[in-house]
């Protein structure tokens, strides 16, 4: 007996006869709607279409009388005529159940004693639809929050996450096409298929597999040259892009202990391609060659809507994300934005130390070749001198923002951490599974603010007062200048 989900008392019941009856009064009253001309058999399953109420599907089987042929129907007018919907399915692969997807009308699904089989068409036509699902009996399947859930005979329960994927795939599609992807929640964790692109095989033998912890991205892309390449960029409502990819490395980043990861790639294999965005804001640039034990990523993105650009040669496509709060914290929105605006503007802030850091170091490196040069000369005595000078206040400075002598996560302890260390290890502990601004976090900010806004007014000193002073003189003595970038 099957209830239809769209109208009180109309129920469907099937008999292990081959009869099929339905009743539009809460069983007052029967009528026989069986198909003309079926054969006796088992109605195994009923599917009442959740997209029309006149639509249904019945599956039948006739195994037990030697006849193993698949017996699936179709009617649009709640059983007054029905078809046959059998073409593509093996004809030894009876069939026990037909289910049509809740958010795609026409989609379905049909377990066979050969596994399973897929409609596009209202099951005008089928085709296999196995994957990596071992080939068994499939006794019963049901759509749920967007996942397909497949029962089969002997070899226990099986489950195609996430249906987003199927329900937008249409025959002969264009070879460039970026498609919508499934909302997904704000968690901590990780799972398997949190790799862009995964070697996954099925599910762990001894742990389940979660679903993605972030934004999957499935776009499909013609045959590439070897110019071509392919960038992405992921922006908020007001604008601000978010994070940025591209389908080439960063010919300029250098891995070391203690620095930031590398940014992903996007795969650009031709075809079906898929990339995960982790939800995160921009990492954090590092001090090349320093060692500070500290995550660089950005913090996560909040709740909201996020529109992708994706961008291949001179087309652009576009689709848009949806962040969901997660329902274990009533966490209301304007504390999220206060969190993600408190985040942001502090990763701001390191970036600029770090560039300015870097910036400063290598004029020192230039600074100090250029004393070595000027000392084989006597005539540039008080030059060198006043080079030394120099680049002793840049050394103090740059002993003030970074420890360079640690090279491991020991090294604190004999090397103590400096400026930008610590500034670092605030936002680590300012980011949150519960997004929330707190106030020891503002006190702390506070101080660390008031260290840097001194720190800051020395570096652009230097940059901005001492070296183009310098320079003027080494232009005036018929010498270069030390880059200013």
């Amino acid at each position: 007996m099957t209830e239809s989900p769209h109208e009180k008392g109309v129920l469907w019941t099937g008999s292990d006869d081959g009869i099929v009856h339905i009743t539009k009064d809460g069983g007052q009253k029967w009528t026989n709607v069986t198909p003309v001309g079926l054969k006796e058999c088992l109605i195994n399953a009923i599917e009442v279409s959740p997209h029309d109420p006149a639509t249904a599907y019945i599956a039948t089987t006739r195994y037990k009388f030697n006849d193993h042929q698949p017996g699936l129907y179709k009617t649009n007018d709640y059983g007054k005529t029905w078809s046959s919907i059998n073409i593509g399915i093996s004809s030894d692969a009876f069939t026990r159940v037909v289910r049509e997807d809740d958010k795609r009308k026409d989609l379905l699904y049909c377990g066979t004693e050969k596994g399973i089989f897929i409609s596009w068409n209202g099951g005008k036509e089928w085709s296999p639809f196995q994957l990596n699902l071992p080939l068994t009996p499939i006794t019963d399947l049901k759509v749920h929050r967007n996942n397909l859930i497949a029962s089969t005979s002997g070899r226990s329960l099986w489950i195609l996450d996430d249906l987003n994927m199927i329900r937008q795939y249409k025959q002969g599609l264009d070879s460039l096409m970026l498609f919508n992807p499934s909302s997904v929640m704000l968690v901590s964790g990780y799972s398997d298929l949190d790799a862009s692109v995964p070697d996954f095989k099925g599910a762990h033998p001894s742990r389940g597999v979660n679903p993605a912890t972030g934004v999957v991205i499935y776009y499909q892309l013609p045959a590439l040259k070897n110019n071509e390449r392919v960038t992405m960029d992921i922006k908020d409502l007001s604008g601000t892009i978010i994070r940025s990819f591209s389908s080439v490395k960063d010919s300029l980043f250098v891995s070391y202990d203690g620095g930031p990861s590398a940014e992903p790639v996007l795969p650009t294999q031709k075809g079906l391609n898929r990339f995960v965005w982790n939800l995160r804001h921009a990492t954090v640039p590092g001090v090349s060659n320093v060692y500070i034990e500290s995550n660089y990523r950005g913090h996560k993105a909040i709740p909201g809507k996020y529109s992708i650009s994706l961008r291949v040669n001179d087309k652009e496509l576009k689709t848009e994300a949806i962040i969901l709060p997660n329902p274990l914290y009533n966490t209301e929105q304007k504390t999220y934005e206060e969190y993600t605006s408190l985040m942001s503007k502090m990763e701001a802030k390191v970036t600029k130390m770090h560039h300015l850091v870097n910036v400063i170091f290598n004029k020192k490196h230039q600074l100090d070749e250029m004393i070595r040069t000027l000392q084989k000369n006597e005539k540039f005595k008080s030059l060198v001198k006043e080079a030394e000078a120099l680049s002793e206040s840049m050394k103090k400075w740059d002993e003030l923002m970074v420890q360079r002598k640690s090279k491991a996560y020991d090294d604190v302890e004999n090397f103590p951490n400096k400026f930008t260390a610590n500034y670092m290890f605030m936002i680590n502990q300012a980011e949150s599974d519960i997004p929330r601004v707190n106030q020891p976090v503002l006190n702390r900010l506070a101080e660390l603010d008031a260290q840097w806004n001194l720190l800051e007014k020395e570096a652009t000193n230097i940059l901005d007062t001492q070296i183009p002073a310098f320079n003027k003189k080494l232009w005036e003595t018929g010498l270069g200048a030390i880059w200013k970038e």
